[in-house]
């Protein structure tokens, strides 16, 4: 019965409420090719299957993924497509299949999309899901706008707790988890150990702050920009190196007594990010990867075969992302650290320009309020 209900759409209208904007048309970023993107009119985005649901934006912002599509590196993502795959918002329409979230509800938007019933998402890879994984903003339409439509809803949205600020809150659908999962589970973090945080990013310093639940002795954070490093230092960082001076690693090493670091991880995503962690790695340790790639990197296995090193790659499931909401909750976690630029989203144009040119305007994350 469930499932010919489910086929045959019986009562998808009766979820239905109309959507409170002028002519059914809205505001949203839309890219437009390599180095091409405009803020325009796009039609509101309406139920396509009975698990979606319609999300009225409240809070969004933008992320590097969001640069390296404008770099031409994320070649699933086609012109037209409104980016962004973060934010907060309240629901406005949801299909007769949705059974986790109701009308007017807060929710957070996760950055990936799970059905919770194919192969890849029994295993909670998430990320690999067959009819989801990394899509909004990049297979289709994301949350750079006044409404966004989420499939998959009941596992692709997170009731937001009460007393939270939201602002906060759109840190946990990307960063957070990818810091938390991509660099500090996969690099197996452990108390006393020594970490190397090779980027001083949004994702680097998530990584740093979810990095202090399991107590390594030394976190040592790397970047060639000086208020970041400075920032680090504030969030928990025991030592900065300011690589700009192109000996990075030899200073890492003095840190060290000779030895390297437990887990080295790569926030950047470049080669010269990816080839300082093979050498900053300590024997038995791991090189966790948590950058965007767009080129080719070397692996110097002539230096590495020997010493009993693990390499881990991951996209962010963000299958952890319940136990952030409860430390984000509980106090033991503040993800608005992070925020340092605020834009409405008539003035997503400078907000990118803001994000792009982060060395002169010291952004970490910027938040747009829709």
């Amino acid at each position: 019965m469930a499932y010919q209900s489910l086929l045959g759409h019986s009562t998808l209208l009766a979820n239905l409420r109309p959507l409170e904007c002028s002519a059914e048309r809205m505001k949203a970023l839309v890219y437009h090719g390599p180095g091409k993107k405009m803020l325009e009119d796009r039609p509101v985005p309406v139920l396509q299957a009975p698990t979606d649901a319609i999300v009225r934006m409240t809070h969004t912002t933008i992320c590097g993924s969001d640069l390296h599509i404008l770099k031409g590196d994320v070649p699933s993502c086609i012109p037209g497509r409104i980016l962004g795959h973060e934010g907060v918002g309240v629901v406005e329409r949801i299909g007769d299949a949705v059974t986790g979230f109701k009308v007017g509800d807060t929710v957070l938007i996760s950055c990936i999309t799970a059905c919770g019933k194919c192969e890849y998402c029994r295993r909670a890879m998430y990320s690999h899901c067959t009819t989801g994984g990394w899509i909004l903003g990049n297979e289709i339409d994301g949350t750079q706008a006044e409404f966004v439509r989420i499939p998959h809803a009941d596992l692709s949205l997170y009731n937001a707790p009460a007393k939270v600020d939201l602002e906060a809150l759109v840190m946990l659908s990307d960063i957070l988890p990818t810091g938390f999962e991509c660099g500090v589970l996969n690099g197996k973090v452990a108390p006393g150990s020594t970490v190397v945080i090779v980027g001083a990013g949004p994702v680097g310093l998530s990584a740093l702050l979810t990095a202090r639940f399991f107590s390594p002795a030394e976190i040592i954070v790397v970047d060639l920009d000086q208020n970041r490093l400075d920032v680090a230092r504030s969030l928990g960082a025991t030592q900065t190196i300011n690589g700009t001076d192109g000996h990075a690693v030899e200073t890492l090493m003095k840190l060290t007594g000779g030895r390297g670091a437990d887990t080295a991880m790569d926030a950047v995503g470049v080669p010269a990010s990816f080839l300082s962690c093979e050498e900053m790695v300590a024997a038995g340790g791991t090189i966790a990867n948590i950058g965007v790639h767009g080129v080719k990197v070397d692996l110097h296995l002539e230096r590495l075969w020997s010493r009993n090193i693990t390499i881990t790659t991951r996209l962010v499931d963000t299958s952890t992302l319940p136990m952030l909401l409860k430390t984000v909750r509980s106090g033991r976690l503040n993800p608005a650290l992070l925020i340092t630029h605020h834009f409405q989203l008539a003035e997503m144009m400078a907000a990118y320009d803001t994000f792009a040119h982060a060395a002169d305007t010291k952004a970490l994350k910027v938040i747009v309020t829709v």
